[in-house]
């Protein structure tokens, strides 16, 4: 097999032998190979810009997990990948549900499913159209791409932040078999196992599955289900998926490639920590420890008198049932024609989704503000593209049109809510959605070879968007207050824009590579799905733009070290943000999405991989933000500016050790552990201290004993080692009596075994 050197010997020759080279980095042992994948060495190959192209050769910051990196840490969701990467935040907005990623302080700053995410999440070059999509489970991946800054040209809209290229493991020639069991805390069994058969010399058939099940929630209430006394644990998970591929190459230069894959769901959700905001006696009125900007549950009660003085936000009083039902599956077609200096790509994709869940957003005994779910997303995707390369440039140019429909309803319940206003009844409500999306693109991006050293890089891509939405909330009891009434809109908003890049590439010796660019990312308008008692809260909001200035090198000193670092500026310009405030008209708490007029960002990103001795590999990251909003209103005020941006830790870091020794001829042990730090960090644009997170450190570690003859392994993993507890998320209802905050996952550990043939 030829070797991989650089992307101009890249570019001059058949792209076959890279996509021999990457699909034997994919379906190796858990080895050699796959630790100098995933240390970025010199074989390492990604697909970020729709091409074959070496890591250290492409100009740009990505990191890539390898296969037996994703296994290894336990990357099992999108939000493990903020663990891995620095710079990179995810949240999820609801326990166990609708993660969002933030990456270099730009994200999405709201919680509905018609919403669109600022990162782009990609399964097999398949966008996820809604963030509702984004919280499905891991299995058989080939690698996982982060892409940092926005991605306009080859990705398009709703990029602004990057994308993350989730990438399954392809059907291969040879007959392959894997099976994974793992046993841990809180009763949990999962199980993996993958197939991979040869048909002929023309067909190749890969099956993979996986399930989980966990018996046992993190939560537990001293209460059950009908309020009676007696604990009971919440988020239990009853979980299964699968995947099918077929691989065809039926005439020379043409592959096929069929998948299918499904999800089925009926766990639990996750639920939050109540908090009150009240004087114990005094209801409406803020406790002493809130006008200072804290909470204090001791001295601090809800409109009821109700306190939760339980330090661990594991342990509360809730009620009722809490189901979390999914059940999606996935189509996905792609074919590529190569004819020497031309390749011709089509990928076809389909997605139907349906998913049940109830949150309790006040997270007390009573039915305050708790809400059933009901979602329904499906999307239609279809991209062509060509590429094209000659000793003077490397084309990849094409067109992509989606279709996505996202159709809700949301049932409020406020059984309790008439005593909040002395027996004036608010009203129980019920929001229904329905959103259709149509979007359509031409792009190209071209690699101009200017000498053997110095690269143009250019990108132009043009997109038409549509959006139409109808939705509101109709209350179910009426309410007599002044300004609380039903809602309803009918609209459609349209959007052409055109983003791009402009970069060079120089390679002042082999080994090291220097890159400046600009480029533009544009993220849709939309609409406010939320529950709503007012009709300026379903008013539009419009697309934001980010520009990005960027300057970096990649570096290597044999197999020794590798140093890749970048620094960037972002002109952010409209930046939707999600805003709570209080209604003059009600005094009710009211939120909304709408446009801040600007901000901006500043920040760098260092990675390091040393390999100081035979085995031993040690990596890290840091990542540096300095982001500050303009001032923006609100109906309680002016924010005046120099707000940070949500979701965005000054300072992150991720680290990592592992040694790799040999026991004897066969046997092999491993000893890993990894670390992640994030400085304090706000989860709303105001700024709010109350649902805040503080700085934090997360110690993951695994030891293994594998046997490379037989094929088997046998681990010991353990995460968040140190039981630290920081807020993910949080909702303030500061001026309904209730602040809840969503925390991060207990310590979990276990054994795994496994077998590779």
């Amino acid at each position: 097999m030829k070797e991989i050197t650089t992307l101009r010997a890249a570019r001059r020759r058949s792209r076959k032998p890279a996509l021999l080279l990457g699909t034997a980095l994919l379906l190796g042992s858990p080895g050699v190979r796959a630790q100098e994948a995933a240390a970025g060495s010199d074989e390492i190959v990604v697909t970020a810009m729709k091409r074959e192209e070496r890591l250290q050769d492409v100009g740009a910051t990505i990191q890539a997990l390898s296969a037996e990196n994703i296994r290894a840490a336990r990357v099992a969701e999108i939000k493990d990948l903020a663990t891995q990467v620095p710079n990179v935040d995810i949240k999820e907005t609801v326990p166990g549900a609708l993660p969002t990623v933030t990456i270099r302080g730009i994200g999405l700053d709201d919680f509905s499913t018609v919403s669109s995410p600022a990162a782009g999440i990609y399964v097999d070059e398949i966008p996820l159209a809604s963030p509702g999509l984004m919280s499905g489970n891991f299995f058989d991946l080939g690698r996982i791409e982060i892409l940092k800054g926005p991605q306009g040209t080859l990705y398009g809209r709703n990029t602004t932040a990057g994308a993350v290229n989730i990438v399954s493991a392809t059907p291969g020639d040879g007959f392959a078999a894997f099976a994974k069991a793992s046993y841990g805390n809180f009763d949990t069994f999962d199980a993996e196992a993958m197939l991979n058969i040869p048909l002929s010399e023309r067909a190749q058939l890969r099956l993979g599955g996986k399930t989980i099940q966990q018996g046992r929630g993190f939560w537990t209430s001293s209460l059950q289900e009908d309020g009676s006394p007696g604990e009971r644990d919440i988020g239990s998970r009853d979980i299964w998926l699968g995947r099918i591929q077929l691989a065809l190459q039926p005439a020379e230069g043409l592959d096929i490639l069929l998948k299918a894959e499904g999800e089925r769901s009926r766990s639990e959700m996750g639920v939050p920590q109540f908090n009150g905001t009240y004087g114990i006696g005094t209801p409406f009125v803020p406790c002493a420890p809130v006008l200072q900007g804290k909470l204090d549950n001791a001295s601090c009660v809800d409109a009821y008198g109700y306190r939760n003085t339980r330090d661990d936000p594991y342990r509360g009083d809730w009620v009722g049932r809490f189901p979390y039902h999914v059940d999606q599956i996935n189509l996905t077609g792609k074919i590529n024609y190569s004819l020497g200096t031309v390749d011709i790509t089509a990928i076809t994709g389909y997605i139907d989704f349906s998913r049940l869940y109830h949150i309790d957003v006040d997270a007390t005994p009573l039915q305050q503000f708790d809400y059933d779910e009901n979602e329904d997303v499906r999307q239609f995707t279809q991209e062509l593209r060509i590429g094209y390369r000659n000793d003077l440039v490397d084309l990849v140019a094409g067109a992509f049109y989606s279709w996505d429909r996202v159709l809700g309803d949301n049932t409020n319940y406020s059984d309790d809510w008439p005593l909040l206003f002395l027996g004036a009844a608010s009203g129980s409500g019920k929001t229904n959605y329905d959103q259709v999306t149509r979007s359509g693109a031409l792009y190209a991006d071209a690699t101009w070879s200017l000498s053997d050293k110095v690269d143009l890089i250019t990108g132009i891509r043009f997109t038409r968007e549509r959006r139409h939405y109808e939705g509101g909330t109709s209350f179910i009891t009426p309410s007599p207050l002044v300004g609380v009434s039903d809602t309803f809109i009918d609209d459609t908003i349209r959007d052409s824009n055109v983003t791009g890049r402009i970069g060079l590439n120089i390679r002042p010796r082999d080994g090291l590579l220097v890159f400046a660019s600009v480029s533009r990312g544009r993220k849709s308008g939309g609409f406010f799905s939320g529950f709503s008692n007012n009709q300026s809260q379903l008013l539009p909001y419009r697309p934001e733009t980010l520009t990005a200035y960027e300057v970096g090198v990649k570096s290597e000193f044999g197999r020794a070290v590798t140093l890749n670092a970048s620094g960037f500026y972002y002109d952010y310009k409209d930046p939707q943000t999600f805003v709570r405030y209080v209604d003059p008209a009600t005094g009710l708490s009211v939120q909304k999405v709408g446009n801040v007029d600007s901000a901006r960002v500043f920040g760098a990103d260092v990675d390091l991989i040393l390999r100081p001795a035979r085995g031993l590999t040690l990596s890290g990251g840091l990542g540096l933000l300095d982001t500050h909003l303009s001032s923006f209103e609100t109906a309680a005020g002016v924010i005046p500016a120099g707000n940070r941006l949500p979701n965005a830790p000054a300072t992150s870091f991720s680290g990592k050790a592992r040694y790799e020794f040999d026991l004897s001829p066969r046997l092999t042990a491993a000893v890993q552990g990894d670390a992640r730090y994030a400085s304090s960090a706000f989860k709303e644009a105001s700024n709010d201290p109350l649902i805040a997170s503080d700085a934090y450190w997360l110690l993951n570690a695994r030891v293994s004993l594998a046997d490379t003859k037989a094929g088997w392994e046998i681990a010991l993993w353990g995460r968040n080692l140190t039981k630290e507890r920081y807020v993910v998320q949080g909702v303030n209802l500061a001026s309904l009596g209730v602040v809840n905050r969503i925390y991060n996952a207990p310590r979990t550990y276990g054994v795994e075994l496994s077998f590779r043939y």
